[in-house]
Order: structure tokens, then C-alpha cells, then sequence
């Protein structure tokens, strides 16, 4: 990367978020834009999650790009080495490589207010950009708990996402903490190679059936040939989540017959009653996100597996103890306990022109006009921001919104032309986000009595989106001047008086 290099769009990551924003620059014209990705290939999560059993929990026709279909998904819902290929296909589609830097992770980002641009220092050079474009997503850095005396640990450690591919669970004392989408993934992949599974489980999941198959060579051939038909299957899967969203976020009380399904799917594999009792959550179904795995339950009544119904609350040694007591001597320990979501570190890299960062602007929590931009950062967009997640659809819905307003943006600085940035205005922000917290005071989320990753520490909902993927769409469709300064770079005062005089 040469020193100083000047683009008009720097776009951070190269996952869903950051290569569908580099195909929509490129489709909107403009190819004067970088896209700097911290690792040596693109894929972000799907990249970074390589753990045993990994798969999408979403299905495949929906949990990609409109403008890239893929007739020939081989599963319902598709396992990690699909997606990641997936993601290769559309950077090689599209031409994006020569666009992407490679092993270039941002360590801070500054914004000038002289010139309105951004100065980016990376792990490869610095350069600068009039546009920046956060696509680093909220499942990109692992959480990892600390809990006295893991560093004196003398077996293996590592996150669900840092997988170590090296390390033979075989016949292994295996300690399993966390009981999240990756975790009950994880679970049935090992237990047949472990000696011992311990499961450390802090909170049960409410699990549902994966009605996963392989999708036939005859499915695939009428999709390749008839590309409506995969349009259908694609609009079919996405209206029957619309519908379910009622009652995530106007009626949880409707789920109580989703709870009876999930509950009937565990007394299926589970003859223990003991055991269901540990298993069986006390909070509604949808208050933390609903599982998916046919697998999960069966697995935990093999004969060389433990649940511990208590968190892991200190480590002596090999010896992990659980809050109530209990022990159990492992090998190893992985960590399938998430990720920073309302505390992403990408906005402890962002700094005002005062050195001011993000993350202390959001100290009090995470809030951005329509998701995308926030209050003192002009010219600074998120994609998959502040309450864009979503509880029971396919993310790449949401991005796909988002995108639309991220090409309004651009079209909206060309219009009012020279050096210009769009900053959102405070009252902007606060009004939409009183409007979304609104809402929110009514779903599953906020009332199912539960403690969820969607909470921040003041046990405010910053994560997900409390209505309809089309509701957000509508949302997303145009930049509102009206809730944007535009800041101007005053003319050189050469420039002015010849002006005058003329």
C-alpha cells in the first residue's frame, strides 16, 4: 500500500457486509475505493468460524445476496465451507481482489476537519479516504471470560472462533463452556471424539428442530435453468419470516406454542428427567435467540457427556469449577461464549478530530441514525450497526438496505459537490433511536425475562431491529438532508476574491 494513498471510499472487512458494499460501489460507478481486510483472505465470520459442525442457521436461497444467487446451494442450510466458498465466488464475479489489501487491519482512524477526509493508519501504511465504510461486523472478535486462574491453565484453551485444527480431541477430557449457535454446533461434532464432554451451561437455549436435507440435483438443474424458480424459493422463505415478526415484537405471548414444540423436541432425546429439568429454560421462547440442531439434544444423552447447570466460576489447575461447586478435571477448554457485539472494538479506532473515539461517544451505548451514521463522525458509516440484528430472518436482508442508503449517501455528497461530508445531527439520532427503543419496550427481547447478547450493560437493546426486514427497507431507501450538517471546506481565500472581483 503506497504512503498517503488518497481513494474516495475506505470499506473496512471483507465479509457479507464489506463485500456487498464493494459490489454495490462498483455497480453504483465508482471504483476509486479500498477495501482493507485484517486477515490474508475474505469471509469474514465465515472465515474466521471454521470450528467442527459449523453451519448457518438461516437457509442457504435466503442467507445470500439477491444480486448473486446460487442455484447450486447443496443443503437447505449450509455449512460453513459452502458460505466461505460462496463468498469467494461473488469477489471473483464482481472483480473486487484488485480492490482489497490483504493482512491491512486498521489501527486507528482520525477524522480531518480541515479537509474532510479520514487518515487511516494500518498495519500497512497509512492512507485516506473522503468515505468510510465500517463492515467489520458484530461476530468478528471473540469474548473470552476471564475467570481466575485460566492463565495458569495447563491444558489447551481457545474460542470457538480461533479453532485449533492442530490439537486431537480424541479420547481427550473435553470442557465445553457456553451453551450459544456455536456451542450446540460444536457439541454433537466432538462428543463421539472425546473422552469426556463437560458442558458448562450458564443459561439452557430454547431449541428447534434444523429441518435440514440435501437440496437434489434435480432442485439445483431447475434453478440453473429457471432462475425464477430459486427467486420463488428465496421470496417464500423471506415472507414467512416476515409474517413470524408479529410475535417477536408485538405478541410474545404467541410463542408459547413454539415453546411446546421446542419442549416436545427435547423430551424426544432426552429420557432423563433430571437432565430436562437442567435443559429446560425458565424465560420466554425468542428472549435469546431460538437454536437450531436435530443433533444437540442427543448428543448431551450420550454416556460421556456432563451438563453442569452452573457458569464456570474458577480454575485450579486441570480442575474447572462451576458457581454451584461442581468439578470436573479437563484437557482442554474451548470457549463458545461469543463475540464484543455492544462493544464492537472497531469504535475504539474511530476518533473526532478532538482524538475523541467511538467507543467513548458511545460509552452510554451504541446509537446511529438508521443504523448507519453517528452523531460527530461526518462521512463514517456502519453497516450491520446499532439495531440492524435481527432475531429470526437473514441478515444479508438487512445489509442489502443498508447498502441502498450507503449509495444514496454517496449520490447525496455528488450532488452537493466539492469537498463536502454529511455528519448526522445529534437530535437526529436521539429521535430515531427514542423511536426504536419505543418499539422496543414491547418484543420478546425486552420482555421474554431473559439476559441476552442483545443487551448492553445498562440492559438496553442495541442490537436488533424491532420490526420488519421491509420496514427497515423503506427506512434505509433515502439520505434525509434534513437529519445531516453538511459540512463545507471553505474556499482558499485566493479563490474567494477572485470570485469577488469577477
Amino acid at each position: 500500500m503506497a504512503e498517503h494513498e488518497h481513494v474516495r471510499v475506505a470499506v473496512i472487512g471483507s465479509g457479507f457486509g464489506g463485500l456487498g458494499a464493494a459490489v454495490r460501489l462498483r455497480r453504483e460507478g465508482i471504483t476509486d475505493f479500498v477495501v482493507l481486510e485484517r486477515a490474508g483472505s475474505v469471509g469474514g465470520t465465515w472465515r474466521d468460524n471454521s470450528y467442527p459442525g459449523c453451519a448457518c442457521d438461516v437457509p442457504s436461497h435466503l442467507y445470500s445476496f439477491s444480486f448473486a444467487p446460487n442455484p447450486d446451494w447443496p443443503r437447505t442450510f449450509s455449512g460453513q465451507r459452502h458460505i466461505r466458498a460462496y463468498l469467494e465466488h461473488v469477489t471473483d464475479l464482481f472483480g473486487l481482489r484488485p480492490h482489497i489489501r490483504f493482512d491491512s487491519e486498521v489501527k486507528l482512524m482520525t477524522w480531518d476537519e480541515d479537509n474532510l477526509w479520514w487518515t487511516i493508519e494500518t498495519t500497512r501504511g497509512t492512507l485516506r479516504a473522503d468515505v468510510v465504510v465500517s463492515a467489520t461486523g458484530p461476530l468478528s472478535d471473540p469474548k473470552v471470560p476471564e475467570i481466575p486462574g485460566l492463565d495458569s491453565f495447563p491444558g489447551k484453551v481457545f474460542h470457538s472462533a480461533r479453532w485449533d485444527h492442530d490439537y486431537d480431541l480424541r479420547g481427550k477430557r473435553v470442557a465445553m463452556v457456553g451453551t450459544g449457535a456455536s456451542a450446540i454446533q460444536i457439541v454433537p461434532a466432538i462428543q463421539p471424539q472425546a473422552g469426556r464432554l463437560t458442558l458448562f451451561q450458564r443459561t439452557p437455549p430454547w431449541v428447534m428442530p434444523r429441518m435440514d436435507r440435501a437440496i437434489s440435483g434435480a432442485e439445483r438443474w431447475l434453478h440453473r435453468r429457471l432462475p425464477v424458480t430459486a427467486q420463488a424459493r428465496r421470496g417464500l422463505l423471506w415472507g414467512i419470516r416476515e409474517l413470524q415478526v408479529q410475535a417477536f415484537t408485538k405478541r410474545p405471548d404467541e410463542l408459547g406454542l413454539v415453546e411446546q414444540l421446542a419442549k416436545r423436541n427435547m423430551a424426544r432425546a432426552i429420557k432423563d428427567p433430571a437432565l430436562r429439568a437442567k435443559l429446560t429454560p425458565d424465560y420466554r421462547i425468542g428472549c435469546k435467540r431460538i437454536l437450531l440442531s436435530s443433533e444437540y439434544y442427543p448428543a448431551l444423552a450420550r454416556p460421556n457427556v456432563d451438563v453442569v447447570a452452573s457458569g464456570l466460576a474458577e480454575i485450579r489447575g486441570s480442575t474447572l469449577v462451576a458457581a454451584d461447586g461442581t468439578e470436573a478435571e479437563v484437557d482442554a477448554i474451548i470457549f463458545g461464549t461469543g463475540f464484543h457485539v455492544t462493544d464492537m472494538p472497531i469504535a475504539e479506532r474511530v476518533a473526532r478530530a478532538d482524538g475523541t473515539t467511538l467507543a467513548e461517544t458511545w460509552k452510554n451505548g451504541m446509537r446511529a441514525l438508521r443504523g448507519a451514521s453517528a452523531a460527530g463522525f461526518p462521512n463514517f458509516m456502519t453497516v450491520i450497526g446499532p439495531n440492524t440484528g435481527l432475531g429470526n430472518s437473514s441478515m444479508i436482508l438487512m445489509i442489502e438496505s443498508q447498502l441502498n442508503y450507503l449509495a444514496d449517501y454517496l449520490r447525496q455528497l455528488d450532488v452537493l459537490g466539492g469537498r463536502t461530508a454529511l455528519d448526522a445531527r445529534p437530535a437526529a439520532v436521539d429521535a430515531w433511536n427514542e423511536r426504536v427503543q419505543e418499539r422496543m419496550k414491547r418484543t420478546v427481547w425486552n420482555t421474554g425475562g431473559c439476559t441476552s447478547w442483545y443487551l448492553d450493560p445498562s440492559g438496553r437493546n442495541t442490537t436488533i431491529w424491532p420490526g420488519t426486514t421491509t420496514e427497515f427497507r423503506r427506512a434505509t431507501r433515502r439520505v434525509d438532508l434534513a437529519e445531516y450538517e453538511v459540512i463545507r471546506k471553505p474556499a482558499p481565500v485566493a479563490s474567494r476574491k477572485s470570485e469577488a472581483l469577477a
